[in-house]
């Protein structure tokens, strides 16, 4: 199987189409039993099925999150736009970024009305998200096409992510952050076992399209060996002035939670909350590196199940 994805990443054609059939098939795999689909999905990435009933690596503990603690709380949480009550209850809501309207359809959107520069986002889903720079270059036909289309998404059938299933799709249009670079803003992702930051995923350099350079710090913002070769940049990464407020906050939104990735930004000093991961990269990540997945599979204490009847 990586001999043919390696062959196929030499023609975009090809390996758009294989990603295409592959998603497809997934999809109608998870339609049937997610469980069945991960397990694939698991089993393509580490040529070896997942153990769920004894989970020891970063990917199975999430796995066994995913399928058997489901709580409410995830759900809140990992909605984008019921996120922000949690938020303002437990005294953040100074991370917020501003919120310029919320629309249940793309037609409910008065585009005139909207500052110069703004972001869409759909609420109940990754990777949703329309980055406006200059109101008048924006293709209106086109960003109504696609945000209605991540709308009729269900993101719980296409990769079994399972918080997922309960959001009511929603429209966010947020303020467009601005660091000064020209660049769409560095993300931090800190990723939190048991309430406790463990280490800093920075992609900075981001598109739209979803590229960026990644690299992995620690408390202490030493490079830790987390990324697959040719993962980590080795870009000079600055630690952020705002970084300890950074953690102080993520890990209050973490307390709840075995695990959560809590994805902010640094605008100045100013640090803006983005969202709250559960499942990064649906639970089965190929670009880490064994000693990340080893690393934090073993900080993960799993609790009691807590599975809706």
């Amino acid at each position: 199987m990586r001999s043919i994805r390696k062959t196929l990443a030499r023609s975009a054609a090809l390996n758009a189409v294989y990603h295409k059939l592959r998603e497809g098939a997934l999809s109608a795999v998870c339609h049937v039993s997610p469980t069945l689909m991960t397990r694939l999905r698991y089993r393509e990435v580490w040529n070896r099925w997942p153990d769920l009933e004894n989970p020891v690596t970063f990917d199975e503990k999430l796995l066994w999150l995913n399928f058997y603690w489901r709580h409410p709380l995830k759900t809140i949480c990992g909605d984008k736009y019921t996120l922000r009550d949690h938020v303002e209850r437990i005294g953040l809501g100074h991370l917020l970024p501003r919120v310029y309207g919320v629309y249940e359809s793309a037609e409910a959107i008065d585009f005139e009305a909207l500052p110069p520069e703004f972001v869409l986002k759909c609420s109940h889903g990754s990777r949703c998200n329309v980055f406006c720079r200059d109101k008048t270059a924006l293709d209106h036909r086109q960003t109504r096409r696609d945000l209605n289309r991540w709308l009729a998404t269900d993101y719980s059938r296409l990769l079994g992510e399972l918080h997922y299933a309960a959001m009511k799709p929603r429209i966010l249009c947020e303020e467009f952050l601005d660091d000064g670079t020209g660049e769409l803003p560095t993300d931090y992702k800190l990723y939190c076992c048991n309430g406790r930051v463990h280490c800093t995923l920075v992609c900075s350099g981001r598109t739209p399209n979803g590229s960026a350079r990644f690299d992995y710090r620690d408390l202490s913002w030493n490079p830790l060996p987390y990324g697959q070769n040719g993962y980590a940049s080795g870009h000079r990464m600055p630690r952020p002035r705002s970084y300890d407020e950074l953690v102080a906050a993520a890990e209050k939104l973490a307390a709840p939670f075995p695990f959560v990735r809590v994805d902010c930004y640094c605008i100045g000093t100013r640090v803006v909350l983005g969202e709250m991961t559960f499942t990064p990269s649906a639970c089965v990540d190929a670009t880490h590196s064994l000693v990340a997945t080893q690393t934090l599979g073993e900080l993960i204490r799993l609790p009691e199940k807590l599975v809706p009847r």
